[in-house]
């Protein structure tokens, strides 16, 4: 078999405790990567970017920042739409306040606004934990949805509550608005993809993210040994709702266009990212990759295969597909509680060792 560590040496350090230590990984991610960037754009069309790649992309951004707090750091969260809601409206306000700034700029600052109402609902962590504290994130989902609905301000006094996103390019090409090609759009979303994945892979590995686990572990045992939980817990709500807050920037600006916060942000959103990540795998960012891709591939499947192959009605379809999804749920809940990552994990060992039994 062509996977395996023969002949793959280490000499420095640096080397051994990277990311694909194996030659055959490292070469899978550069020939995904080129792939995503040089291949993809010139064949999606528009039903392919708006049924399949943007949310991938947006929704793997969420359940990145949901599973470095929920998988990493151990703090349930159930706000992760109203986090959502808040970079939306974050980048809307500031696109509308500043015309002539840079969108890729926008959509950052949107994180870091999302990042700040982040660090203030996670105030509560330093006090309760486990259920008590996903009721309360739960809390702010409300409380988020309910004040961009009732704060004119907010909505820039739209009659009808709804925001729509203006019109901004980047390089000469249109990013948003209905000017916007899909490959552009689909280039946008994979850049910040990339680029937080990235970040987020360095900091779970790094000093910041072994305190995330620490505190995740055993709490108490973590502060006994000088792990601050105040700088942990906070942090990890704080660079959890800046990924956030990014994904809810793009999916206003980028993908919708247009939204109406208690449709596109309900509590359906909190849980659809909360089943991405049990689905992927908690304390995995393959796992994020996984489960937003399954969540959001086998959905349009089951709509193809129902409704067009097979003519069916879609509103039967439509509760036919929350069935079978809902069904898939409960089966890795219960089969493999460590999501499609521990799977991916698995299957390689099994592949290193083969023939031989593991």
């Amino acid at each position: 078999m062509f996977y395996r560590q023969a002949g793959d040496f280490k000499t420095t350090y640096r080397d051994d405790i990277q990311t694909f230590p194996l030659k055959q990984d490292r070469w899978g991610y550069y020939i995904v990567l080129a792939v995503a960037f040089l291949v993809v754009p010139f064949f999606i069309n528009d039903y392919w970017t708006s049924a399949v790649m943007l949310p991938f992309l947006i929704y793997a951004i969420a359940a990145l920042g949901l599973n470095i707090l929920t998988g990493y750091c151990g703090q349930v969260s159930l706000g992760t739409g109203g986090f959502l809601a808040v970079g939306a409206y974050a980048s809307y306000k500031i696109m509308t306040s500043f015309p002539d700034l840079n969108i890729f700029i926008v959509v950052l600052l949107s994180g870091v606004v999302t990042a700040a109402v982040g660090m203030l609902f996670g105030i509560p962590s330093l006090r309760i934990k486990g259920f008590y504290l996903a009721v309360a994130t739960l809390a702010a989902q409300f409380f988020l949805v309910w004040l961009f609905n009732k704060v004119p301000w907010f909505y820039n006094n739209s009659a009808s509550g709804q925001i729509s996103v203006p019109e901004r390019s980047m390089f000469g090409f249109a990013i948003t608005g209905p000017n916007a090609d899909a490959p552009v759009r689909y280039l946008f979303c994979l850049t910040f993809l990339v680029l937080l994945a990235w970040v987020a892979r360095n900091l779970t590995r790094g000093r910041l993210g072994r305190s995330w686990m620490a505190i995740r572990d055993m709490d108490i045992a973590a502060e006994i040994i000088g792990v601050n939980p105040l700088k942990s817990k906070l942090s990890a709500f704080a660079v959890s709702s800046f990924f956030i807050g990014v994904a809810g920037a793009l999916f206003f600006s980028v993908y919708l266009g247009a939204v109406e916060v208690g449709e596109a942000f309900g509590i359906t959103q909190s849980f659809l990212v909360l089943f991405m990540i049990i689905i992927g795998g908690l304390g995995s960012i393959f796992g994020s990759f996984a489960g937003a891709a399954f969540l959001v591939l086998v959905p349009v499947l089951l709509k193809n295969i129902m409704v067009n192959w097979l003519g069916w009605p879609t509103d039967i379809a439509v509760h036919i597909e929350f069935m079978v999804v809902g069904g898939l749920i409960v089966l890795f809940l219960i089969a493999e509680p460590h999501g499609l990552a521990q799977l991916w994990r698995l299957a390689k060992d099994k592949f290193l060792l083969w023939p031989f039994p593991h």
